[in-house]
């Protein structure tokens, strides 16, 4: 069971599955329903500090090498297209929606690379991340239930 619950928990954390997959992960392997919710999506919430620390930190000092800069510039790229016309124009609201979408994506991890480039405040992305997780995490543990026949 442990392992169940840290392999959901590095799911929610990984950019290619995040809680979207981390909780049906965990619920098809019949771990408590609240601690599935629960875990995968504070180990979603931990990837804005992260994501935030790379940026300020990690991504200035690769920016040097001409092969990392290009793939930096096409994730920025894509991450801004996706998310670039709510953010700015609504800014948190954008944000906030733009997260709480359960596809690929419309995660953290696109939600923190859009509000780095646009320049929103730190603790605003980060609430707005946070409220955006929280609603898709509530509509992927609702709708794993409903598959599963849990709502019985």
């Amino acid at each position: 069971m442990f392992l169940d619950i840290l392999i959901a928990m590095l799911w929610s954390i990984s950019p290619f599955g995040e809680a979207k997959f981390g909780i049906p992960y965990a619920l098809l392997n019949d771990i408590n329903i609240y601690l599935a919710f629960v875990l995968c999506f504070f180990a979603n919430v931990l990837v804005f500090p992260i994501m935030t620390f790379f940026l300020d930190v990690v991504n200035r000092y690769f920016l040097k090498w001409y092969h990392y800069k290009k793939a930096a510039i096409f994730v920025g790229r894509r991450a801004k297209s996706g998310a670039g016309k709510n953010v700015k124009k609504y800014g948190f609201w954008g944000l906030m929606l733009f997260v709480l979408i359960p596809l690929p994506g419309t995660g953290v991890y696109a939600g923190t690379i859009a509000g780095y480039l646009f320049g929103l405040d730190r603790k605003k992305a980060f609430m707005a991340n946070s409220i955006g997780i929280f609603i898709s995490c509530v509509i992927v543990w609702v709708s794993t239930l409903l598959a599963m026949g849990s709502f019985n």
